[in-house]
């Protein structure tokens, strides 16, 4: 086993523990929803919850540029109503312009919030910053009396992003950073908490100031409930699956839009082995900060293919569906196959892996 895989089941796996007098929580069903614009992920979605939005393509020429064109942007959301009174968001990664210091820069043509390439012209932000003045305004434009009430950094996060793109022959010339933010505010006439989460990538001289924000993702409820739901939040972080084939057309069509040597295809395979265990790296460092749950995840044997998969261990009992349709409950007596709501019977229950 090799030490990044080690490292990983270290941090993700754990025997369940249920501290002596923790109330029953409510029994939750899970149904695997994809992306629905270009089939790119699939992620789970507690039954009753709405989507919006998904997979965009930003147009150079509106743009003004192609720099931000060339690769996809997501910018999804996933709600328990309307309202959004619970919701989880994942924000696009754009790319910025830090001239200062450089030819064009002391020209003057490009001051900061103008358009250079595609690209808006600002200084270089850190991860805490950029939540701050970029991504929560964007968010919430009719926010009101926001708070932050925590700063943290995530080296672990910095860490993830930084190998996702050290395949590149340019890597060695970037720096990362990686933030957390909590806030309170208020929204619609409600009172929200918060937690946002990005990485910073700075591309550095090796492309003249360019920048950008990476997994940058939010999550919001009351703050009387956001403890509670953490649980729920967290399953649906760590649900998240890539699918492959996207990824890998994907990563061609960047190569092929960026006029990338074509010596990087030789890169694709490496990448492709590293979908899915940089993915689960990913999401295990912010769960770990954004819900504080070092034991959050457990293994499971699943009784349908056979195969080891990590879910929640924060209910006594977990079940699958043969279409990867989970449900997590607490209650003894509970059997899917009773629960006419669900109109099926083929859930299995799945007892942690020994």
């Amino acid at each position: 086993m090799s030490r990044g895989r080690a490292a990983l089941l270290a941090l993700l796996v754990a025997v369940p523990v249920f501290p002596a007098g923790r109330p029953n929580r409510p029994t939750v069903v899970f149904r695997r929803v994809t992306e629905p614009r270009e089939g790119a992920f699939s992620l789970l979605v507690p039954a009753g919850w709405q989507t919006e939005g998904g997979i965009t393509r930003v147009n150079p020429t509106a743009a003004g540029g192609a720099a931000n064109a060339i690769e996809a942007k997501l910018d999804f959301t996933l709600k328990r109503d309307a309202a959004g009174s619970a919701m989880m968001r994942w924000l696009p990664s754009m790319r910025y312009a830090d001239l200062r210091g450089t030819p064009v820069g002391n020209t003057g043509m490009f001051p900061p919030g103008s358009n250079y390439a595609g690209m808006t012209v600002l200084p270089l932000a850190d991860a805490a910053s950029f939540l701050a003045r970029i991504a929560f305004p964007y968010a919430h434009r009719g926010a009101q009396n926001v708070r932050v009430i925590e700063k943290k950094p995530m080296p672990g996060l910095a860490e993830q992003v930084r190998r996702s793109v050290a395949w590149l022959p340019v890597a060695q010339g970037f720096t990362f950073d990686a933030a957390m933010l909590t806030v309170t505010y208020e929204e619609g006439g409600r009172s929200y908490q918060e937690k946002l989460v990005t990485a910073i990538h700075n591309w550095g001289s090796i492309a003249a100031g360019m920048w950008e924000n990476k997994e940058t993702f939010l999550v919001r409820a009351a703050p009387a409930e956001f403890d509670q739901l953490a649980p729920i939040l967290a399953v649906i972080q760590c649900s998240v699956k890539l699918n492959r084939q996207w990824v890998m057309g994907e990563m061609r069509g960047q190569m092929e839009r960026g006029k990338i040597a074509g010596d990087t295809y030789r890169y694709m395979a490496q990448i492709d082995k590293e979908i899915v265990e940089g993915r689960q790296r990913t999401n295990a460092e912010i769960n770990k900060n954004m819900f504080l749950t070092l034991t959050g995840q457990a293994e499971y044997l699943n009784p349908h293919t056979g195969k080891v998969e990590y879910g929640s261990n924060q209910w006594k009992h977990r079940w699958v569906s043969p279409s990867g349709e989970e449900i997590y409950c607490d209650d003894e007596n509970y059997n899917p196959s009773y629960d006419r709501t669900l109109q099926r019977t083929d859930f299995k229950r799945t007892p942690p892996r020994q």
